[in-house]
């Protein structure tokens, strides 16, 4: 079983170069296998899109300035996979197939649909069908296409009783859709997600993995307590249920991702902690 870290936990470790390089290698050091890479982070993206993903809490540094190939390679890490936008896929989706044969990776994984209506039961409609299509153009060049959930996924879809995701699960083709499934976001809406995973099996080709808890600040006398990401190990997600059970479906990596509030507000210090975790629950 291989592991990596998602390149949206590096944007504020990654200003320059020979940062990013010293960071990649200190991954590189704490046990991970690869990195997984996003579209708008390898790339000069537009203001919009570095102001929305800060905003969010994911700086993205400056890294669509670097080689983040020659990066990885001289860190010995290899590229798990890349996260790309649909309409991407859909404008242009010979770039894409040239940028994973130029990054050495068969993975390509759909980030979140910005401004999408996931209780529109039309849209849903819609999504799996360009699903399909892009799913079906990128298996012709012997490229996987994943769908990654958050937490709106698993909105109801207006007249019926199933979620978002279910419905996407339900509807793509087995043979040209599969999954990134993160147990995180599903975890905060309640979701069964032991139950879940073992519904995906084997079309869960990657697994994103966080834990979910809450890190005390002040002293502890309010009955209230903010929620958060937290290293894996220190939250109450049962994660050893749920990796053994990507093991026997046979993911192909389990990756890393927390977006901030990492511990002393190290990101690197976060990685490290989790890596050693993650040994343990892989049995290493």
């Amino acid at each position: 079983m291989k592991t990596g870290v998602q390149q949206i936990m590096l944007g504020t470790i990654s200003k320059s170069e020979s940062q990013a390089l010293d960071t990649l290698k200190k991954i590189k050091a704490a046990g991970y296998d690869g990195i997984e890479l996003n579209g708008f982070m390898i790339r000069p993206s537009s203001m919009m899109v570095r102001m929305l993903t800060k905003f969010a809490g994911m700086p993205t540094g400056n890294g669509g300035k670097f080689n983040w190939l020659e990066l990885a390679q001289e860190a010995g890490l290899e590229i798990i996979s890349i996260h790309e936008d649909l309409n991407g896929i859909k404008n242009n989706p010979d770039a894409i197939i040239e940028e994973c044969e130029r990054y050495n990776t068969k993975n390509i994984v759909i980030t979140g649909m910005y401004r999408f209506d996931y209780t529109d039961p039309e849209a849903i409609k819609g999504l799996c069908s360009d699903l399909n299509q892009c799913g079906a153009k990128l298996a012709e060049a012997g490229i996987t296409l994943m769908y990654h959930n958050h937490n709106v996924d698993f909105l109801k879809v207006a007249g019926t009783d199933k979620s978002a995701y279910e419905t996407i699960l339900e509807e793509t083709n087995p043979d040209y859709v599969h999954f990134e499934f993160d147990s995180y976001w599903a975890t905060e809406c309640g979701i069964n997600v032991p139950a879940l995973m073992q519904k995906i099996g084997t079309r869960m080709n990657l697994y994103h993995i966080n834990d979910r808890g809450s890190r005390i600040t002040g002293p502890a006398m309010t009955p209230i307590l903010k929620s958060g990401a937290m290293e894996l190990g220190t939250g109450n997600m049962d994660l050893q249920t749920l990796v053994d059970i990507a093991c026997a479906n046979q993911v192909e990596s389990i990756v890393l991702e927390t977006h901030n509030n990492w511990i002393d507000g190290d990101p690197m210090k976060s990685i490290q902690m989790s890596g050693n975790y993650l040994d343990i629950l892989l049995k290493k």
